[in-house]
């Protein structure tokens, strides 16, 4: 798959990636570092492709900014190297380098998650930001890669979610919560239990991962966030939660995605003037 921002340009692979290749590279969890290192790569190559691949101090200015993150972390340079180095060795990264003698990483993404772009921006999100409702994402996500209307957005989603890529948080309907399919079993029973779900939700879209996603022996570190959180953020309460007016909750979604999006324009503004 030809895409500017992950199979594409930037140097030379380095050596222990040559051809950029993932074959028998399986998915695994990813820890809180990792999971945000591959949503800046993600993120950076979509959003500023004259940037990217990016330094390892890029990858840490993208991973402590404070807009379009949740949590707000800080992470060092240390912390990052290591993530990367995981990375690189799960086949999702890539060190490459160009004109001159400064490493700089690509995300390897569409390769190991096999997914296209609209998919590969829904998955970069959810690392960034974690948990959140369809109408949030669809705004979020559009800033990557447009995403016209929440019935595209679910048709996406319901791929990811068929090869675990995607877990439902809440039931199907209206404000139903989801996340990425890349978390520690440990990290996933915290975020339901927070969210006031201790059990999988039944039906189609529960988090079926079959095997490949989950398996704590597919060299997923300790999921810390206190390690690399700035500073605390409090417990998210589940969307619309007891809410019975569709009519209402409709209108609200309307509103947050048309926000995100908003809020995704003025980044772009922004970063236009840096």
């Amino acid at each position: 798959m030809a895409v500017a921002d992950g199979t594409h340009g930037g140097g030379t692979v380095a050596a222990g990636t040559a051809g950029g290749g993932t074959a028998g590279k399986a998915i695994r969890p990813l820890d809180a570092a990792e999971r945000r290192v591959l949503g800046v790569l993600i993120e950076k190559g979509k959003t500023t492709p004259d940037q990217y691949p990016l330094s390892l101090n890029a990858v840490v200015t993208g991973a402590n900014q404070k807009s379009n993150r949740d949590p707000v972390m800080d992470l060092d340079e240390e912390a990052a190297a290591r993530a990367l180095k995981s990375l690189r060795e799960s086949g999702a990264v890539a060190e490459v380098y160009g004109s001159g003698r400064l490493a700089r990483y690509r995300h390897l993404a569409y390769e190991w998650l096999g997914v296209g772009k609209e998919e590969l921006a829904i998955i970069g999100e959810l690392l960034l930001r974690g948990e959140q409702t369809e109408g949030d994402l669809r705004g979020r996500a559009s800033r990557m890669d447009l995403i016209p209307d929440l019935t595209a957005l679910r048709t996406h989603l319901d791929r990811l979610a068929d090869r675990g890529l995607v877990i439902w948080l809440s039931p199907p309907g209206r404000g139903r919560l989801l996340t990425h399919g890349l978390l520690p079993p440990e990290k996933l029973e915290k975020v339901r239990s927070q969210l006031g779900l201790t059990a999988p939700q039944p039906g189609r879209h529960a988090d079926d991962h079959d095997g490949r996603a989950t398996d704590a022996t597919a060299g997923a570190n300790a999921d810390d966030d206190t390690a690399v959180i700035g500073q605390a953020t409090p417990p998210r309460e589940p969307a619309m939660r007891g809410a019975t007016n569709d009519s209402l909750r409709e209108r609200l979604e309307a509103l947050e995605a048309e926000i995100a999006d908003l809020r995704g324009r003025l980044e772009r503004i922004e970063q236009g003037r840096a």
